[in-house]
């Protein structure tokens, strides 16, 4: 096994088992498996979580401070319905019910007003907005949809997302040869396949995911570039199999290293075709998107 393999498996056993690694484990971000806790409460007044106290222990789920943890809770519910535009978000109220500052409300309903989430106007205060200004590109938004009421039809829409760009990234990466870049896409592909057979899925996922960033950022293309986001993001949430590759196995790790050979062939049909095969290795996903033609 590589070295590059040995450390990032151990670096995800640590991250799975709560240690410290050795400054590595931010560059290969995971988001957990959806739990109770996930979910918003319901309405204010089943709000129990006591968000101050949850944020005073082990800095959250993801080792956010207070105002993270408030955006989170807030745009969880707001994504979910359980916020509705019916009613103002009044910041006295949020502070107390989630015992916060301030501070950390006005701060955290800025960051979900940049998100689109809400408005505020004077003399009518900050309301939640329409579903159809919300930036449904926003990789939070994702996550919250995906793991709420609107779960199958943001995961659809992903992979109809990652059907449209995946491929051309694919194509364009196989006229760029940039070794140094290829090397790396290979490195994962060892990666993932040390993952699979030692049973280890979150480091298969982390090398998956560090995968297609590569391969976008690959492509050349600024604006494909800029989107990368929205793939890591559906990798990140894919709880099920309708993203194509969340889950290890031999066809996924086939179909990937055939893109490392097509790039290194500078051999774009052969790199777009083999993504797109990668990305309808579940049946599920062949309802979403048609499988590719054999030539």
């Amino acid at each position: 096994m590589s070295t590059l393999a040995q450390t990032m498996m151990t670096a995800a056993r640590s991250a799975d088992s709560g240690l410290t690694g050795p400054g590595d484990l931010d560059r290969y971000p995971y988001a957990e498996a959806p739990g109770a806790d996930r979910m918003g409460a319901p309405a204010w007044e089943s709000a129990d979580t006591e968000l101050g106290r949850v944020g005073r222990r082990a800095a959250g789920s993801r080792g956010r401070g207070l105002h993270g943890q408030l955006v989170q809770q807030l745009g969880q519910m707001i994504v979910s319905g359980d916020l509705g535009a019916d009613r103002p978000l009044v910041p006295e109220e949020i502070g107390q019910r989630f015992e916060v500052s301030r501070t950390v409300v006005r701060e955290s309903l800025r960051v979900l007003e940049a998100k689109g989430l809400v408005s505020a106007r004077p003399n009518v205060g900050t309301r939640v907005r329409p579903v159809s200004d919300w930036n449904l590109l926003d990789p939070d938004i994702i996550e919250w949809r995906a793991f709420g009421p609107q779960r199958d039809d943001q995961r659809r829409e992903l992979s109809e997302l990652r059907w449209t760009i995946e491929p051309l990234a694919a194509r364009l990466a196989a006229g760029h040869g940039r070794e140094d870049v290829q090397q790396r896409l290979g490195d994962m592909v060892e990666i993932m396949g040390h993952a699979m057979a030692q049973g280890d899925s979150l480091t298969f996922s982390r090398a998956d995911a560090e995968f297609h960033s590569l391969l976008i950022q690959l492509a050349g293309n600024r604006m494909l570039e800029h989107l990368s986001g929205i793939v890591s993001a559906a990798l990140q949430v894919s709880g099920n199999p309708v993203t194509g590759c969340d889950r290890p196995n031999e066809a996924s790790l086939a179909h990937h290293g055939r893109i490392v050979d097509a790039l290194a062939a500078a051999d774009g049909t052969a790199a777009e075709a083999a993504m797109r095969q990668l990305l309808t290795v579940h049946p599920e996903v062949e309802r979403v998107v048609p499988a590719p033609r054999e030539h």
